[in-house]
């Protein structure tokens, strides 16, 4: 009787617990994307709608050519897209660290866990205020699915992040009209769901006893204090983003000028641009909403309905940088799908495109 009433007083009190954490970690994520997110793009949506503009693009400023590859070419692209990222990398960092010792991994499992698209939608709906590009959505993905979200859950939120951004979809909505918002909401539905329910087909995630493991694992946990776990699980993941980011931000926009060659009429609207823009998009790394200032500027110089339409969704998808930050939470098979799947799906959206917008 007396064991039966410490162990009731014990579980009591770890539920208590739970509840802290998750009210804690809820604070954060609140505070964090009012004052990286939600404040900002309060304000950037008024500027959109009435100068019908976001700002240069980042590629190529306000002309169809980017600078010749260079390591000035590839410092100032670094300097640029870290100046509109950073606050924003700082907070994928943190709550890619937190999810981890904040919410109970039973919690996440019941939520994310399953290979239902029940859990798929669930990702995918959990990403929608998030609103960041792939590459600050990574350490939360890589976070989640260290806390047992199923690979297609895990890929939806990784994915629906930039995708879905509601954000992004209202300023496109003002800069290249409502056509091209619509367009991105269903293609762009079809991406985030069909990639990654598909995906998990390429993953072996584990059904055999996951409530065993994840009590042992939390029973481990509990040697160790919270602030310790902390501090590991944000180590590690600085260790395993920030130097592989520099590097291949930094490769990218040197090479810019090749995966973005000078636009014209002459091929602007051609099936190879399609194709040739749909793979520089997938590969490419931009900041949250840069694809329509890019899109914006190379239409101005002759770029067609159905390359835009390819950029529109490759762009924010995903990029080399972002796939090799979550390399370490997916099979090289999966992540290697992903991507040929979103430069597909953006040959696709080009010829849709091309008879649509």
């Amino acid at each position: 009787m007396a064991q039966k009433l410490a162990y009731e007083k014990s579980k009591k009190i770890r539920e208590q617990k739970n509840i802290g954490l998750v009210i804690f970690f809820a604070l954060v994520v609140i505070i964090g994307l009012f004052y990286v997110k939600w404040s900002p793009y309060y304000t950037k949506a008024f500027l959109a709608a009435s100068k019908h503009s976001i700002g240069a693009s980042i590629v190529s400023g306000k002309t169809n050519l980017a600078p010749a590859p260079s390591w000035a070419a590839a410092l100032a692209y670094m300097i640029s897209y870290f100046t509109a990222v950073w606050k924003a990398v700082v907070l994928g960092l943190l709550l890619g660290s937190l999810v981890q010792v904040a919410i109970p991994k039973n919690w996440i499992k019941k939520a994310m866990g399953g290979k239902s698209f029940g859990s798929t939608a669930v990702a995918g709906v959990t990403s929608l205020p998030g609103m960041m590009c792939s590459c600050c959505a990574a350490p939360v993905t890589v976070g989640l699915k260290k806390s047992s979200a199923s690979t297609n859950a895990a890929l939806a939120f990784f994915l629906g992040n930039p995708t879905l951004n509601p954000a992004t979809i209202i300023f496109m909505g003002f800069v290249l009209g409502w056509n091209f918002a619509i367009f991105r909401i269903i293609m762009g539905l079809i991406l985030v769901f069909g990639i990654s329910t598909f995906a998990a087909r390429f993953a072996k995630d584990s059904e055999t006893d996951t409530e065993s493991m994840i009590s042992k694992s939390e029973s481990s946990e509990d040697n160790e204090s919270l602030f310790i776990r902390w501090v590991k699980a944000l180590f590690q993941l600085v260790i395993d983003t920030i130097p592989a980011y520099l590097i291949v931000v930094a490769l990218l926009g040197a090479i810019r000028a090749w995966l973005f060659p000078a636009i014209s009429p002459a091929w602007g609207h051609s099936i190879i641009a399609i194709i040739g823009l749909s793979v520089a998009g997938t590969l490419f790394v931009i900041p949250t909403a840069a694809e329509i200032p890019i899109i914006q500027t190379l239409m101005i110089f002759g770029l067609g309905a159905g390359p835009a339409a390819a950029l529109l969704l490759t762009l924010p998808a995903v990029s080399l940088t972002s796939l090799l930050l979550v390399r370490r939470a997916f099979p090289t098979r999966v992540l290697v799908f992903v991507g040929s799947a979103v430069a597909i799906i953006g040959i696709l959206s080009g010829f849709i495109g091309m008879l649509v917008l």
